[in-house]
């Protein structure tokens, strides 16, 4: 209810400066004992990891983890922070973040704008939360793509030590060239290298990190079918499905409609839904997916998982419905 009355006041915002706000209240709310919504215990086991329910945070909200422990507050089961690059980086020129109210839609150029992976984890080790938290991991603009590599072992290797699971992105629409890491000998060699780089750290530390790969939505059933094996074959130990989309249906005539960038929200739901439907039974269940995109009911949540999803994903939905969404999701799943 306090969201419902707070929104009109926040979409009057740009909504980068909304989205900062937005942040700043939690914080504050957080340090006077105000943000803590009771969520249903929903237990589940994924990736050998017990997440307290099914539904987390996706990356982006919170790139820099400045503010994990407010998030945790609103009764996610799990929060992935990121994406993180190994150099900080202001992202690309604003404004580069698009409100599509009449569809409930978001259109995001941001372009991994973060203060560096040594910046996160001092704010990683900052924080008090002891639940489950994703590191989701890129690459710097200005690293060639055929150096991108790189980019994914230095943070890998920053990050391991204080992540629970580690995500893969390389399916932002954002930074030049990165989707082309989704197909080819491209993602073999990335996957080959961090499975490789992966289980020398899990020895190293005493401790095995599973490694997520998330990917967009703008597949065909070649490209779903050729991931799908590399990821078998590297013994990759989740999927993210999906990021945001390049496509335009049901905004594209809208304002802002046609801002580039990645869209979110309502309009990628049934697309995302169906590339996790087709991952789902291409993997038959041997690597378990995690569904994200568009969802902004606790209905939408369930489609997910009736897709094949074992958990959701939101973000773009709570700028629409609010806090209370975690647990309109968590209260009408099945674990």
């Amino acid at each position: 209810m306090l969201y419902s009355l707070a929104r009109p006041l926040l979409f009057t915002l740009a909504p980068e400066r909304a989205h900062e706000f937005t942040l700043y209240i939690l914080d504050k709310a957080h340090q006077l004992g105000l943000m803590q919504q009771k969520v249903a215990a929903k237990p589940v086991t994924c990736m050998g990891i017990e997440f307290s329910n099914p539904v987390g945070l996706a990356a982006g909200l919170d790139k820099n983890g400045a503010h994990i422990d407010a998030l945790a507050g609103l009764g996610f089961g799990f929060i992935e922070i990121g994406t993180i690059t190994p150099r900080p980086q202001a992202g690309n020129p604003q404004p580069r973040l698009f409100r599509i109210p009449e569809a409930k839609a978001i259109i995001n150029r941001m372009g991994f704008n973060n203060d560096g992976v040594d910046q996160l984890i001092e704010n990683v080790k900052a924080a008090k939360f002891k639940g489950v938290l994703g590191i989701n991991i890129g690459k710097n603009a200005d690293t060639p793509v055929e150096d991108a590599v790189s980019d994914y072992l230095i943070c890998l290797e920053k990050v391991y030590q204080y992540a629970t699971y580690v995500t893969v992105n390389i399916s932002s629409p954002n930074t030049k060239n990165l989707r082309s890491l989704q197909s080819g000998a491209a993602l073999t060699e990335l996957l080959q290298t961090l499975k490789a780089r992966q289980l020398a750290l899990a020895q190293q530390y005493s401790r095995y990190v599973p490694l997520v790969l998330k990917v967009a939505p703008d597949l065909s059933t070649e490209d779903i079918d050729f991931i799908a094996a590399q990821l078998l074959q590297f013994k990759i130990d989740g999927l993210i499905v999906t990021n945001t989309t390049l496509g335009r249906e049901g905004v594209e005539n809208l304002p802002n409609g046609k801002e580039a960038g990645g869209l979110s929200g309502a309009p990628v739901f049934e697309k995302s839904t169906a590339c996790l439907r087709q991952f789902s039974e291409v993997l038959a269940g041997q690597i378990p997916l995690i569904g994200v995109g568009g969802i902004l009911s606790g209905v939408q949540a369930v489609a997910k998982q009736q897709a094949g999803a074992s958990l959701v994903q939101v973000y773009s939905g709570l700028i629409y419905t609010g806090p209370t969404l975690i647990k309109d999701c968590v209260n009408v799943m099945t674990v």
